[in-house]
C-alpha cells in the first residue's frame, strides 16, 4: 500500500491490499491524490497499526454533547440568550449608553425601550428592533440607534415640532402644524404655544394665525383661537376681551380693529366683546361693571333735568 497502486511491483497471485477485511485489488489503478491519505489511514486503523490518542474517547463525546446541545437550543430558541451570556462576560456587555436629540422625551423612557439589562451583549443586541421600541414614544418623529463597540450603545432622536394646544373639551392635547396630536398638555414652556379651541380649529388654524401674526400688536395679545361651529373664528384677548370675526373678508376686518385700536384706544377700554360679524356695523359690548355704570348715568339724567336752576335778584 506504500504507492497505492494495485497490480504493479508484485505478483498477480499475491493478495492485494484490504480495508476492514475487504479486498481491495484492482489492476492497474491508481486513487486520487485527495484520497490516498483518509484510505492509508483506515488501512492502518482496520490493520491494529493506528492507535486513537488518549482521552479521545472523552473529547469525542464532549464534541457530542456540545453539538447536541447547541442544536437544542437552536431548536428550543435558546441560541440568542446563549450567545448573549457568552459574550456579555467576555467583555462585550453594554455598560454605556449615548442618547441624543431628546427635549420632550425623558431619557427614562428611551433608556426603558432599550429592554436592557445587566448583562446584555452588545454583540447579540438586536438594533432595529430597539429603534422600533423607541420610534412608538409620542414625542419621537425618527429614531435611530448604533452599536459602537466594544460596549456602548447610541441613540439619537429626532422630535415633532409642536404648533399648537386643542382643547376639545376638558382634554388639552399638543399638535403638530398637520393637525395631528403628539400628546396630552402637560404644562412647562409649552404653555407658550396658540390656544385652538373647537371642532375643526387645527385644520384652518395655520393660515389664520399666519394673518393675525401680520399685526404683532394684536398678535401678541391673542390668548385664545376660539373656531364657532366651524365657520368662523373668535380671537380672546389677554384682558378678557373676545373679538367676534365674520365668516368672511378676515383680513379686512382684522385691519379695521387694529385701525380702530391705533385710533381711539378700543382694545384697552372697559369693554367685554367686539362684534365684527355684521357686514355695515360695530357692536360693542360692555363690561358688567362698565354696563352697571352706564345704567346707573342713564338713570341719574331724568333727575338732573327735573331741577331747575334757582332765579337770582
Amino acid at each position: 500500500m506504500s504507492a497505492l497502486k494495485w497490480g504493479q511491483g508484485g505478483r498477480r497471485g499475491a493478495a492485494g491490499p484490504s480495508l476492514f477485511g475487504l479486498t481491495l485489488s484492482f489492476d492497474h489503478f491508481v486513487l486520487p491524490r485527495m484520497l490516498r491519505r483518509p484510505v492509508r489511514m483506515l488501512g492502518r486503523l482496520s490493520d491494529g497499526e493506528f492507535q486513537a490518542p488518549p482521552f479521545s474517547a472523552a473529547i469525542l463525546s464532549a464534541s457530542l454533547l456540545a453539538l447536541a446541545s447547541a442544536y437544542g437550543s437552536y431548536v428550543g430558541g435558546h441560541a440568542d440568550g446563549i450567545i448573549q451570556s457568552v459574550t456579555a462576560r467576555t467583555g462585550f456587555a453594554v455598560d454605556q449608553i449615548k442618547v441624543v436629540g431628546n427635549h420632550e422625551t425623558s431619557e427614562i423612557d428611551i433608556l426603558d425601550r432599550l429592554e436592557l439589562d445587566g448583562w446584555t451583549s452588545l454583540i447579540g443586541f438586536d438594533a432595529e428592533a430597539a429603534r422600533q421600541r423607541i420610534a412608538t414614544l409620542p414625542w419621537v418623529e425618527v429614531a435611530a440607534v448604533r452599536k459602537v463597540y466594544p460596549h456602548t450603545l447610541e441613540v439619537r432622536v429626532d422630535e415633532r415640532e409642536p404648533f399648537a394646544l386643542w382643547q376639545q373639551g376638558n382634554e388639552v392635547s399638543v399638535i403638530e402644524r398637520s393637525g395631528t396630536v403628539i400628546a396630552p398638555f402637560s404644562g412647562g414652556k409649552q404653555a407658550l404655544l396658540p390656544l385652538l379651541v373647537g371642532v375643526g380649529a387645527p385644520a384652518k388654524a395655520p393660515d389664520f394665525i399666519a394673518k393675525v401674526e401680520k399685526y404683532p400688536e394684536l398678535a401678541s395679545r391673542v390668548k385664545g383661537y376660539i373656531r364657532i361651529g366651524e365657520r368662523r373664528w373668535d380671537l380672546k384677548l389677554d384682558n378678557g376681551i373676545t373679538i367676534k370675526l365674520p365668516e368672511a373678508d378676515e383680513d379686512q376686518a382684522l385691519a379695521s380693529l387694529v385701525k380702530m385700536d391705533r385710533n381711539n384706544s378700543l382694545l384697552t377700554r372697559d369693554i367685554a366683546a367686539v362684534d365684527m360679524r355684521l357686514p355695515d356695523r360695530l357692536v360693542v359690548e360692555l363690561s358688567a361693571e362698565a354696563a352697571t355704570q352706564r345704567q346707573a348715568a342713564l338713570n341719574e339724567k331724568p333727575k338732573l333735568a327735573k331741577r331747575k336752576p334757582e332765579t337770582k335778584i
